[in-house]
């Protein structure tokens, strides 16, 4: 017998403007069990949450337009419902301490530097799911 997926059940929105990065997020978390949701923008993000109601969010930061800092901080002004209290992971580039401490006070639960180990990334998800839900 198997042991179960990791991942089994998640819903994840995965937002990145790359579209290589968005096809490696997916099909890692896809791979562990998760149902992903990913998209190129903030704005597409956004739109999702009219219809989709995910359990964790997977966020790069450094996007055109609206970046991942402003996305977070207009989704924790949201209702629960609408996704405001949804754990938020910050995927990403920029990975000296000073965007840590931002990614923290935006709204993210965690940072974590991009490229990311799949195992890691996984371990990651799963962690920051299980602290939200205690």
């Amino acid at each position: 017998m198997q042991p179960p997926l990791p991942l089994a059940g998640l819903k994840i929105l995965v937002v990145d403007d790359d579209d290589d990065s968005r096809f490696y997020i997916t099909t890692v978390l896809e791979a562990d069990g998760a149902t992903v949701l990913a998209v190129a923008s903030a704005v597409a993000a956004l739109e999702a949450l009219n219809h989709w109601q995910p359990d964790v969010f997977i966020f790069d930061i450094a996007m055109p337009g609206e970046d991942g800092y402003t996305l977070i901080r207009k989704i924790r002004a949201m209702t629960a419902y609408r996704g405001g209290k949804v754990p938020a992971v910050a995927l990403t580039a920029y990975a000296d301490s000073e965007d840590r401490i931002r990614a923290l006070e935006a709204g993210f639960q965690t940072h974590v530097p991009k490229p990311v180990d799949p195992s890691e990334l996984v371990e990651i998800v799963a962690d920051v799911v299980a602290s939200c839900r205690n």
